[in-house]
């Protein structure tokens, strides 16, 4: 672009970085500009576009897919981002990929505590470890399982993964997802996504530790089909998660120059390649294929005003479908502060053998279905029909319960479910967090 041009955008780039601003929707086609006239009207690449931008599109499906499920974004950038010298190859630290074949997987119980924050200083990347996966990023199905951890933000560092989209769910502290698509905050509560390819840095609110220790999350890389609403069936029009509580960041630019590192996932392993200026230049764009975030406040709850459970599936947020109907590559399932009002019936989760694997979190508060030792930061993984369920002190106690009207408060649980099982990566299964005992909460009944 001319150098007058990128004058005139330069000198107001500094308060559009600091811009945070969102639209409200989900899979909506967007257009958002951080300077006016920068998107052209009527034509996605003009043979002069506007401000001399460089026009560049991002799809996020195959161009061929069908038009509910086409995602695909117009970019316009100060630069392309085909302007990079080669990618080298990194170390992978504790970062892990598909097939996930370096543990034999068992069919056991399996719960840890929280894993700490780093005492040295320690960015998004360089604190995440991957506890468990299945399918492979080459097909492009299955999903990767992380946690993060950091106490210092990506400084001149940027990352995408290639091999899948990213979905974050915080447990503490905040997060500042800079985009190219434009700034998304991120609290213990909700949830954000950002799509296959795009490239972000991560921030940290509340300070550069983002809090007295840091902040530390859940990190679901899925290789399968976009997340997306579930179907609701019978439930109707109403329920679960709505498009308009779903919110899009609108565009906000760097225009930085200076060495920078561009870190890439690709297949399994890191990659990365020297920049001379942010990545994050995107003045303007339109279209659906654009990171998200969702108050998980916001999901309505639907349960049983009767007796007996639904199945907890009701609590779909998002799905990402297979290719058998209704058989998710993986679901992202939430047990959020409701009322409980059945009748004649054991109200915590059942005992139950499951086709579908889960692999559990806690955000905060206590999980109804155990009485101890399922922490805030904590995981736990069923596979594919292991039994579990309520431990021994849950059911003396929900057994004998008088059933009146209780509301679970304070308490934020998730699942991730598959028909994949969770693979724990060796990382996982030699830590110290694994609680050797697990088995035995079920023990004496």
């Amino acid at each position: 672009m001319d150098m007058s041009a990128t004058a005139k955008l330069r000198r107001a780039a500094t308060a559009r970085r600091a811009k945070l601003a969102y639209q409200a929707g989900f899979g909506n086609t967007f257009s958002t500009e951080a300077e006016k006239g920068a998107l052209p009207v009527g034509q996605n690449s003009p043979q002069r576009t506007p401000k001399g931008l460089y026009p560049e599109v991002l799809s996020g499906s195959a161009f061929t897919a069908p038009r509910a499920e086409n995602l695909s974004t117009w970019l316009y950038k100060l630069r392309p981002s085909a302007m990079h010298a080669p990618f080298r190859r990194l170390p992978q630290g504790l970062v892990r990929s598909g097939p996930f074949d370096e543990a034999e997987a068992s069919p056991n119980r399996l719960r840890w505590d929280p894993l700490p924050i780093p005492a040295k200083p320690t960015d998004f990347l360089d604190g995440l470890v991957t506890i468990a996966g299945s399918g492979d990023p080459a097909a492009q199905g299955g999903i990767a399982v992380h946690l993060y951890r950091a106490n210092r933000p990506m400084k001149d560092r940027y990352f995408y993964s290639a091999d899948g989209e990213l979905m974050f769910v915080p447990q503490q502290g905040a997060l500042l997802l800079a985009t190219e698509l434009g700034r998304l905050e991120v609290q213990p509560g909700e949830v954000a996504v950002v799509p296959r390819g795009v490239k972000f840095r991560v921030e940290l609110q509340g300070g550069t530790r983002g809090g007295p220790d840091g902040v530390r999350g859940y990190l679901c890389e899925n290789y399968g089909a976009p997340f997306r609403l579930p179907e609701l069936g019978p439930i109707g029009s109403q329920g679960l998660a709505q498009r308009r509580d779903f919110l899009a960041p609108v565009a906000a630019y760097e225009d930085k120059a200076g060495k920078c590192q561009l870190v890439a996932k690709f297949l399994g392993g890191l990659w990365a390649a020297e920049l001379s200026h942010s990545p994050l230049d995107v003045v303007a764009w339109h279209g659906n294929c654009a990171p998200y975030k969702y108050d998980l406040a916001r999901f309505m709850t639907i349960n049983t005003v009767s007796f007996d459970h639904p199945d907890p599936s009701i609590f779909t947020v998002l799905t990402s479908p297979s290719g058998t109907p209704g058989v998710a590559n993986c679901d992202f399932v939430i047990f959020p502060p409701r009322w409980m009002v059945a009748e004649h019936t054991f109200r915590p989760p059942w005992f139950h053998r499951n086709f579908m694997s889960e692999l559990m979190g806690l955000v905060r508060g206590v999980y109804d279905a155990k009485a101890e030792g399922f922490l805030p930061g904590g995981i736990s993984i069923h596979n594919c029909m292991s039994g579990h369920g309520p431990d021994r002190p849950t059911y003396d106690r929900a057994s004998s319960a008088a059933l009146k009207p209780h509301k679970i408060e304070d308490t934020l649980a998730f699942m991730w479910e598959s028909r994949y099982v969770f693979r724990p990566t060796k990382t996982a299964l030699a830590a110290k967090e694994l609680q050797k005992g697990y088995d035995k909460v079920w023990d004496g009944f």
